[in-house]
């Protein structure tokens, strides 16, 4: 008797990938608001690059990715070297042009944290992740 075929699952188009990303990032911005975070941008683009979500808390702002996989530890492996110093670049630039602005910034404290958004769990916030 043979053993019965593993169903082949067709790759993601562009479209259901970004619909996918969306959701995604409307999931882990909720999921931050029920926890006291004040979103103040969503997918922000600069030239360096996109910040899924900047979020303000206290006086700490966080630069958020958002990854969506299938366990943590793949959402959290997807996000490299490359992709952390990129973040970490645009974020330079939403600090500068907020300075530029006149707002102050002084006593505000940054930070870097991953939202991985796995399927049938609640988002999970790794703080100060890279």
């Amino acid at each position: 008797m043979r053993a019965p075929r593993k169903r082949q699952e067709r790759p993601m188009s562009r479209q259901e990938a970004e619909r996918r990303g969306h959701m995604a990032e409307a999931l882990a911005a909720l999921s931050l608001q029920l926890r006291g975070y004040r979103i103040l941008a969503r997918r922000h683009k600069t030239p360096l690059g996109e910040i899924d979500l900047i979020v303000k808390r206290g006086e700490i702002i966080a630069f958020v990715e958002v990854k969506a996989r299938a366990d943590e530890r793949a959402a959290i492996d997807a996000v490299s070297h490359t992709t952390a110093t990129r973040i970490r670049g645009a974020s330079d630039l939403w600090i500068a042009a907020h300075m530029k602005r006149g707002v102050d910034l002084s006593r505000i404290s940054y930070r870097y944290d991953i939202v991985a958004i796995t399927p049938w769990r609640w988002p999970r916030h790794f703080i100060d992740a890279f």
